[in-house]
């Protein structure tokens, strides 16, 4: 798969999912600084699947109807990047079949699809 990591998701998830042989663009070590509007057209333009902690996705995807090929919204009480791993790890062996072209919002308990326009909660 191909995936995009957001400088706030950190370059240790970047450097996990890129041992585990995903294509990976990190953010943090290849763009530091780069903006939220340039990032989502980036990973949609290059077939990206965006990793972020980054609440302003979901008012770029939903309020500005920005095209995007998978977005994976980590919402975790706990930031650091071990959790951070685990609940990828999770969603890889869970949901690896939703995630191109839906906005997923995950959780250390809960993952919610928007599948179309649907949210499915899981």
């Amino acid at each position: 798969m191909r995936f995009l990591v957001d400088e706030c998701t950190g370059p240790i998830v970047a450097e996990w999912l890129g041992s585990l042989c995903h294509d990976v663009f990190s953010v943090y070590d290849k763009a530091p600084g780069l903006d939220d509007e340039n990032i989502i057209t980036k990973a949609n333009l290059e077939n990206y699947i965006l990793i972020t902690n980054d609440k302003n996705f979901g008012e770029l995807v939903f309020r500005m109807r920005k095209p995007h090929k998978g977005i994976i919204l980590m919402r975790l009480k706990d930031e650091q990047p071990k959790n951070k791993i685990a609940v990828i790890e999770k969603l890889l062996k869970l949901y690896s079949d939703k995630l191109s072209n839906n906005f997923i919002v995950v959780t250390e308990n809960t993952v919610r699809i928007a599948e179309k326009g649907i949210i499915n909660q899981k």
